[in-house]
C-alpha cells in the first residue's frame, strides 16, 4: 500500500518525508478532489499503524486471519491508485 501510494507520490513530483505524510497528501490532492474514496487513506492510516505497533510494541502479534486482511485491503487500495496511474499515462 505505501509504495503503491509512493508512486502516485512520485508521479506528482514529490517525495515523501514519512508514511503519515503519504496520507495527508493523497487526501488532500485525491480525496478532496474527487480522485480517491476517502477508504483507501483510512486503510493507508490504518497498516501504516498497525506496522508501527509491529516493529516497536513487544505485545503486537499479527494473527493469518490479519495477514489475509492485509493482502486483500492492500489489493483495493493498489487498485485504485493504479486507476489513476494508468488514467494519466501518456502514450
Amino acid at each position: 500500500m505505501f509504495h503503491a501510494a509512493r508512486a502516485l507520490l512520485y508521479r506528482d513530483g514529490y517525495r515523501e518525508k514519512s508514511h503519515y505524510c503519504i496520507a495527508r497528501y493523497l487526501e488532500e490532492k485525491h480525496v478532496q478532489t474527487g480522485r480517491l474514496p476517502q477508504i483507501v487513506v483510512d486503510l493507508i492510516d490504518r497498516f501504516r499503524e498497525l506496522r508501527h505497533e509491529d516493529l516497536y510494541e513487544l505485545e503486537y502479534s499479527a494473527t493469518r486471519e490479519d495477514a489475509e486482511e492485509a493482502l486483500e485491503n492492500a489489493k483495493l487500495v493498489i487498485t485504485y491508485i493504479k486507476r489513476i496511474l494508468m488514467r494519466n499515462k501518456v502514450g
